[in-house]
């Protein structure tokens, strides 16, 4: 929490004037917190009297940094197969390593995983680190948690990257917590800074409205999670030769205040807009859910599925595993056709890395155009069945 201390505190009223969440307001010469605090700091920087301090913020590594190297991934195992997004990761991590000059390894955990350690070389890993063990058969999260940070602790990787998905987002934080290590949650971008080789890193703030970069110079290892779909994997090359370090765990450090009781897969883990070529995204202008049957035809035309804005799905339109964008998924489909969505940048961030977008919406100043390789300026409700039609016609 923000704490002030009254007897520095000289109600200058700097604080108040920069808060941007307006949390701030000085009473009787002392500043006052308010509920709409988010921690973000900018008052204890700007603050001159040092009246103000984060309760915990002055918990700072003392670390040597030039003794971490190397850029690791998270190998997310899951549903008997390598989480598409590690190969992602992979992916952005080959470029991140060979701007640092370092090793790019991967870390694989499970229960008969060795399998998969060959895939991941042929992926761009110079080294498997492997933790095949029964322990690992279920994932419970502090298990997991503390395989990973003994492996960080010993290993000292300057750089540690996992998927945004549901697994990464439970275990990384506990690593970061572990290690006093700053972590940059929902990546999209990430690069090396040429000059000191800092990792920056790129995410969506304030609800999306802007794009904040985002560095740790005083910590290590520099964590983020990034988002599934968003970094390009390399082409697989199974002529690569790389190392497998097949890594021994204590019995204890498997034992777990975990019980997994039975693992089932959904009905809505079948929907993976993720994995689709062809997107036909419904938003607003549907005006209600009989318009995803009007475009469910044309998805069916052109071999895809439905996707959604947040609006269609806070609605009840469509069920959430549809939704794209900030609160939903990335995708990055060969096509996208965006019927009813406005293109605000919360839903922008999700799709704007489609290969062909196709926007059908009848505000011409729809921020969607800005980003679409096609534009089409009308009543979706006429447009679409036209199109739905002509593309029959043309199949046959």
């Amino acid at each position: 929490m923000l704490i002030v201390d009254c007897d520095k505190c000289i109600g200058c009223g700097v604080c108040e004037a920069n808060c941007p969440f307006g949390a701030i307001t000085v009473v009787d010469g002392c500043a006052v917190v308010g509920e709409t605090c988010t921690l973000c700091g900018i008052c204890v920087d700007d603050c001159e009297p040092v009246a103000l301090h984060i309760e915990g913020g002055e918990r700072i590594q003392n670390v040597d940094l030039d003794a971490w190297s190397g850029v690791w991934t998270f190998a997310e195992f899951r549903h008997g197969h390598v989480a598409p997004v590690t190969f992602e990761l992979l992916g952005v991590g080959r470029t991140l390593a060979d701007q640092r000059g370092v090793q790019l390894s991967a870390v694989l955990l499970g229960a008969g995983v060795e399998q998969y350690a060959d895939q991941l070389i042929a992926a761009g890993a110079d080294t498997v680190y492997l933790v095949d063990n029964p322990g690992l058969g279920q994932y419970r999260e502090d298990v997991y948690g503390r395989v990973l940070e003994q492996l960080i602790q010993e290993k000292k990787p300057e750089v540690v990257l996992a998927g945004a998905t549901a697994i990464g987002r439970s275990v990384i934080p506990q690593v970061a917590h572990a290690l006093n290590a700053g972590l940059t949650a929902d990546c999209t971008q990430l690069s090396i800074r040429e000059e000191d080789g800092m990792l920056l890193q790129t995410r969506p703030a304030f609800g999306g409205n802007i794009m904040a970069t985002i560095e740790c110079p005083q910590s290590r290892p520099q964590m983020a999670t990034v988002r599934p779909k968003v970094m390009a994997p390399i082409e697989p090359d199974f002529n690569r030769t790389g190392e497998v370090v097949h890594v021994e765990i204590p019995a204890e450090m498997f034992v777990s205040k975990v019980e997994v009781l039975e693992s089932v897969l959904g009905d809505q883990e079948q929907i993976n807009i993720q994995e689709i070529e062809v997107l036909v995204a419904g938003g607003r202008g549907l005006e209600d859910e009989k318009g995803f049957d009007l475009i469910r035809e044309l998805a069916e035309e052109l071999g895809g599925a439905l996707a959604a804005s947040r609006a269609a799905v806070d609605a009840g339109w469509i069920a959430y595993p549809h939704q794209v964008g900030q609160t939903g998924k990335t995708v990055c489909p060969k096509l996208y056709i965006a019927c009813g969505i406005s293109g605000a940048i919360q839903h922008a961030v999700g799709m704007q890395s489609a290969e062909t977008v196709v926007a059908i919406n009848r505000d011409a100043n729809a921020p969607i155009f800005d980003i679409a390789t096609y534009g089409v300026v009308g009543d979706l409700f006429e447009i679409v069945p036209i199109l739905a039609k002509k593309i029959r016609e043309a199949r046959k």
